[in-house]
């Protein structure tokens, strides 16, 4: 069966997990993903996901949760769609989330972070799966099954990445939307988990994505992993 959307996919592994008892399928590794904006994450996830699966042998396949997990935390916790929204913007003021709460009746953003905490940590339990950002390091820290990455690369090779994938024409934009993601990150961080993203004690491993091809990068990752958890 041919599946196009990282949504599809994510929920194709809920339902596979879902149909199996839990006696029956032994948890498998989680790997988490920070990263600098313009390392590549989302190609070393697709490349790692597509080399674990040649050595695995459950009926659960290696799933990326990136982009969708919005979409899995909405469906988890019975939200309005029109949380999805609110998620992406990174806003953090206190005053916001009492007026978000009071007023309009939608939950503020540190009630949304809590579910996305949540469900982050049921994905992890599962296993087989590969969670980028989102805090998703600090969240799983304690769980024995997890396996946390963090991807960094050279200004250059990452204006060109996002010019490549964003469509931006010049470098001076791609500058500015390096440089605009970092910090967002950086303040989610440091706001949600009182933690520096860039502390490399969070992580088991940092790879440099400038250095290394993606490829290789997605097999070093793997080739840790499988070793680690037999």
């Amino acid at each position: 069966m041919l599946v196009k959307g990282a949504f599809e996919k994510a929920k194709l592994y809920l339902e596979s997990r879902s149909r199996e008892s839990a006696q029956t399928i032994k948890t498998g590794p989680c790997i988490t993903i920070s990263r600098e904006t313009g390392a590549g994450a989302d190609i070393v996830s697709e490349f790692l996901a597509e080399y674990l699966q040649k050595f695995n042998d459950s009926p659960v396949k290696w799933t990326i949760f990136y982009k969708n997990l919005i979409e899995i935390v909405i469906n988890d916790h019975n939200l309005p769609a029109a949380i999805k929204d609110l998620m992406q913007e990174k806003k953090y003021s206190h005053i916001n989330n009492f007026v978000n709460e009071l007023l309009a009746g939608s939950p503020g953003h540190y009630t949304l972070e809590h579910k996305t905490a949540e469900t982050i940590l049921r994905l992890a339990g599962m296993g087989n799966v590969i969670i980028v950002g989102r805090g998703s390091s600090i969240i799983t820290s304690k769980l024995p099954n997890c396996f946390h990455v963090r991807l960094i690369a050279p200004v250059e090779k990452r204006i060109q990445h996002v010019q490549e994938v964003y469509g931006i024409s010049t470098k001076s934009e791609a500058l500015d939307f390096l440089k605009h993601e970092d910090e967002a990150r950086a303040k989610y961080i440091k706001t949600q988990f009182h933690k520096d993203i860039t502390d490399s004690q969070l992580y088991h491993m940092i790879l440099n994505t400038g250095t290394l091809s993606y490829k290789v990068s997605a097999e070093i990752i793997g080739d840790t992993v499988l070793k680690l958890f037999k």
